[in-house]
Parts: structure tokens; C-alpha cells; sequence
């Protein structure tokens, strides 16, 4: 947008400080237009993108959920087995130490506050209570909290190995046709799969309630971009009214009241500008 002031009005114009300034008006105005055009913009595309943030890290947090749900089910499944087992005949649980107890859960230490907005998913607490939490917690801690949560998974996975490589050899030594051996050793393994089954489900959960913060923020970031660039919108609407305003002002005969209205539009596009831009 280009304004210019054509020079049968500049003529018109008192040489002095306040008809240079009147002369100036509309361009400066429409200076401040244009730039708040651009950061309404700038804001409605950085809504945007966290917007598409959010469904990714969404897409993310539903396989962690589905990792979940199927190592309950696994668990849960491999315990049912057990007991139809058991029903079904002598189960005498191999004694060797190693397999008396799967490999201890890694604990996970979160900051603080991540803790407190977790505790305030889990016990449904509303949305903008939820938001207040994360508003305080950074991104980077959210990363940090999702990359420990990951590395225990890793952990726990190679700490159970030499668990799995056990019963593999056991059952590589079985005896051909002791049927009571065999019937032990797969009661075994389902004893301790069912264990770790559970364990691994609680690592996934932890995995998938980090996403979910990271959803809940980047949504709420979303929205707060989509206000942003709503109000500077409105800003941009008064800089231009009060560059069409100050133009009526140049070419009227009476500019005293167009000017006030000019320079009143003006002021408020500004401070309105400045105050979504430090406050909003």
C-alpha cells in the first residue's frame, strides 16, 4: 500500500510543524498499517504450524497409547494362560535365581511441574487449569522429560535380555518328551512375561503422558497465535481508517475534527498493537 499527498493539498498546508506533521500522517499511518498486517500474518502462520505440531505429536501420543494398551493385553493374556495351566495340572515353577524375578522398573524423574500437569490430565481437571501448568513449564523440559522417558524404555529393554536369552537356552536343553519339564518352563516364562508385560505397559504410559503435554501445549500456543493475529487485524483496520481519515482531513476545509479522528484511530491502533504484542 502506497499513499501519496498530491501537491495542490501540500500547498494548502500551513508551513509549519503541525501541517508537516498533518502532511506526514497518512504515510506514517500506513506504515503502521502494513506492518500490522504483517504480524497478523506472521501470527495466524505460526498458529498454523503449531496447530500441525499438535496432530503430529497427537499421531505420536496414540501409538505410544496403543503400545499400552497391547502390553496390558499381552500381560493380561499370558496370566489367563498361566491360570488355565495351573488348573489343568502340577506346576512347579523353575527355582534357578535369575528367574525368579523380572528386572526392576527404571524410575523416571520428571520436573516438578511436568508431574503436576500429568496429575492434572489424569485427574481431569479442566483445560485452562491445565494450560496455567504449562504455561510455566518450558519446551525444552518437555523434551528433556520425553527423551528420559524414552532412554528407560531402552534401558529396561536391555536389562531384560539376558532374562529372555536364559529361557531361550532352558528351552533349547529341554529333554525330548519330558512333557512336566516343558509344561514348568512355559509357566515360567509366562509368569515373567506377564510381569514384564506390565512394567513395559507403565514405560509406554509414561512415553505417551509427555506427548500429551506436548499436545496440550503446542494446541495451546495455537490458540494463543489465533488471538494474536485477530487483534492485530483490528489494529491494522483502525491504522487504516486513520489514514483514510487524515486524507479527508487534507482535502477538507474543516480538518481540525477529521484530524482529531485521524489522530485519535492512530494512537489507539498503536497501543492497541503494543499492548496484544507484549500482553496477548
Amino acid at each position: 500500500m502506497k499513499t501519496t499527498i498530491p501537491d495542490a493539498l501540500k500547498q494548502d498546508l500551513p508551513a509549519t510543524k503541525w501541517g508537516k506533521t498533518l502532511s506526514a500522517t497518512p504515510v506514517f499511518m500506513t506504515v503502521v498499517a502494513t506492518l500490522l498486517a504483517g504480524l497478523a500474518s506472521s501470527e495466524m502462520t505460526r498458529g498454523q504450524y503449531d496447530r500441525a505440531l499438535g496432530a503430529q505429536l497427537q499421531s505420536k501420543a496414540g501409538d505410544q497409547w496403543s503400545y499400552f494398551q497391547a502390553k496390558k493385553m499381552r500381560g493380561a493374556m499370558q496370566r489367563n494362560s498361566l491360570e488355565l495351566l495351573q488348573a489343568i495340572g502340577d506346576i512347579h515353577f523353575l527355582s534357578q535365581p535369575e528367574l525368579q524375578k523380572i528386572a526392576p522398573l527404571p524410575t523416571l524423574t520428571l520436573a516438578p511441574l511436568v508431574e503436576e500437569a500429568i496429575k492434572a490430565v489424569e485427574t481431569l481437571q479442566t483445560e485452562e487449569e491445565i494450560a496455567t501448568i504449562l504455561q510455566q513449564v518450558e519446551d525444552a523440559v518437555l523434551v528433556t522429560s520425553l527423551k528420559a522417558a524414552k532412554e528407560n524404555v531402552q534401558a529396561y529393554d536391555a536389562a531384560c535380555a539376558p532374562l529372555a536369552q536364559t529361557l531361550d537356552q532352558l528351552e533349547k536343553a529341554l529333554p525330548g518328551g519330558d512333557k512336566a519339564a516343558a509344561r514348568d518352563l512355559t509357566a515360567t516364562r509366562m509368569r515373567l512375561n506377564s510381569a514384564r508385560y506390565d512394567a513395559e505397559a507403565k514405560l509406554n504410559q509414561s512415553i505417551a503422558n509427555v506427548y500429551e503435554l506436548q499436545v496440550r501445549k503446542a494446541n495451546a500456543s495455537a490458540e494463543r497465535h489465533r488471538r494474536r493475529s485477530s487483534k492485530f487485524f483490528f489494529g491494522m483496520l483502525a491504522a487504516q481508517a486513520a489514514v483514510v481519515t487524515a486524507t479527508l482531513a487534507l482535502a477538507a476545509q474543516k480538518r481540525s475534527f477529521l484530524w482529531s479522528i485521524a489522530a485519535a484511530a492512530g494512537v489507539a491502533a498503536i497501543v492497541f498493537a503494543a499492548y496484544v504484542y507484549v500482553k496477548v
